[in-house]
Formats: structure tokens, sequence, C-alpha cells
């Protein structure tokens, strides 16, 4: 091969080389186009129509804000008089559910049982609820004590006292409290399952004449309760000396009928400890 033909491959081999090149820059250049193409594609919201991405972004912070209501990250039981074990922050579709049902839980006062000292220990509700009184008797501080359970568990707020619920019919059993939870009103009927002696076994047929008797005036409270008053339903708030008489109270749970227990929620706190105050308001 002669020398001119040699440097006229090779001049060719070049030119081919440098043309290689631009293409690899023109795809790039294509590459960068092409991704200046997609940021103008949301140039239509500027035009005042919003952009499709910018909605769904959106809706993806509403499902977030969705997920953190109010009681979002509150740790249950809140910090109060007495130390709460068992079902605790539980209440959810329960208060809308035409179903009845059951939870157990605990309170344990160890050695330490609730004077005037422990007030400020009690919730800005559990405090209201004590210093309104109520209909007569000695069960105060056991409706006090069903307060703090519902509020330091199910973060319930105090709407009304025994004595501020209004009734259609002035003969109308009464509720004893109306709480708020996740704002709905909800009717609490409190009672205690103890006899005397205390460590006496707990007889089935008390349990039941009692129970009978508490779901009957919930079942007459919910009827003529005031427009102002009226919640979705009733919880039945049992404050149990041991777990025998819860668990008497709750095999009377069992063998009460529906058509009487509706769509009660039974509460049954075991009050541990030095707990005599819940059961005689000494």
């Amino acid at each position: 091969m002669s020398r001119s033909r040699i440097w006229s491959a090779i001049f060719v081999i070049g030119l081919l080389a440098a043309c290689a090149g631009n293409d690899d820059t023109l795809d790039h250049d294509a590459g960068l186009s092409d991704a200046g193409i997609v940021i103008d594609s949301g140039t239509p919201a500027d035009s005042g129509e919003p952009a499709p991405d910018g909605g769904e972004v959106a809706d993806a912070g509403e499902d977030s804000d969705a997920g953190e209501d109010s009681d979002a990250g509150v740790e249950v039981p809140l910090p109060g008089f007495g130390a709460i074990s068992g079902a605790c922050g539980v209440l959810d579709d329960e208060l809308t559910s035409p179903e009845p049902f059951v939870f157990h839980n605990n309170i344990d006062f160890a050695d330490d049982p609730y004077d005037v000292a422990d007030f400020t220990l009690l919730t800005e509700g559990g405090q209201e609820v004590f210093n309104d009184g109520n209909a007569g008797g000695s069960s105060l501080l056991s409706e006090v004590f069903a307060y703090e359970m519902l509020e330091r568990c199910e973060l319930a707020s105090l709407f009304a006292t025994e004595l501020e619920v209004n009734y259609l019919d002035p003969e109308s059993k009464i509720t004893d409290l109306v709480v708020e939870i996740d704002g709905m009103k909800v009717g609490v009927s409190v009672t205690r399952a103890v006899g005397w002696p205390r460590d006496a076994p707990y007889p089935l047929a008390t349990a039941q004449s009692l129970l009978e008797k508490k779901l009957a005036g919930i079942l007459d409270s919910s009827a003529n309760v005031a427009p102002e008053h009226k919640w979705v339903k009733q919880i039945l708030h049992v404050l149990a000396y041991s777990a025998d008489h819860a668990a008497v109270m709750e095999q009377a749970w069992s063998d009460t009928s529906d058509t009487l227990k509706a769509d009660t929620i039974l509460i049954i706190t075991v009050t541990d400890g030095d707990d005599e105050f819940v059961y005689s308001n000494n």
C-alpha cells in the first residue's frame, strides 16, 4: 500500500471516530432535553390548572395527617394515683358497634390508700367528679376511680357529672357520668362487686341480681336522657374486690340475656392493694 493510501485510511478512521463522539454528545443532550420536557410538563399549573402530581402529594399529606389525631402518640395508661395494668387503650369501634363487649383490667394501690392528700394526683376530671358529688350513698370514690380508669386508659374527658345530666322523664333511672371518647358522648354507670366479709366467696346469684338491675337501669336512662347529654352507648364499669369477684361477675354476664346486655360495654376493674376506700368511701 502506498504512503498516500495509508494517510487516507488514517484520515477516514479519525473522521469516523469524531462522528461517533458527536453522537454520544447528542444522545447526552437529548437526555437533558427530555428531562427539561418533563419539568416543563408541570408548567400547565402556571396556566391556572392544577398539576396532577401536586394533587397526589397533597393527598399523601392528608393521609398522614389523618393517622395523627389528637391522641396519636399518647402512651397509656397516663400517670396517676394507682398502678394500672390489663386492657387499656382498647375502646375504638366498640363505641359504635351494636354488640356488647367485656374488658378486664386492674388498678393497684399497694399500701397507699387514697386520702385527701392525694387529691392533686387525680386527673382534673376526677377532681371534678369528687367535688361535684353524686346523688347519695357511699359510692363517690368508686365513681371517681371509674372515671380515672377511663381518662388514664381511654383518654376520656368529663362531659357531665351525675347531678348535671338531664332526663326527659323525671322518674328515669340515672347514670353516674357522661364522658367523651374520640369525640363521642358515652354514659358510664358504676357499681361494685363486693360482699361481707370482704374475702367471703361472692355468690353468683348476688352478681346476677346486681348486673340485671344495673343493665335495666342503663336501658331506662339511655331511653330518657335529654338530647344535650345523649350518648352513643353506655359503659357499665364494675370495680371488683378480687379476681374471684371479677370471675363471678363475668359468669353472671355470660348468663344474662342479650336483650338486657344490648350494646353495653362491661369493664371489670379488679382493685388490688389497700383498696377498702373504694368500697366504703371512708
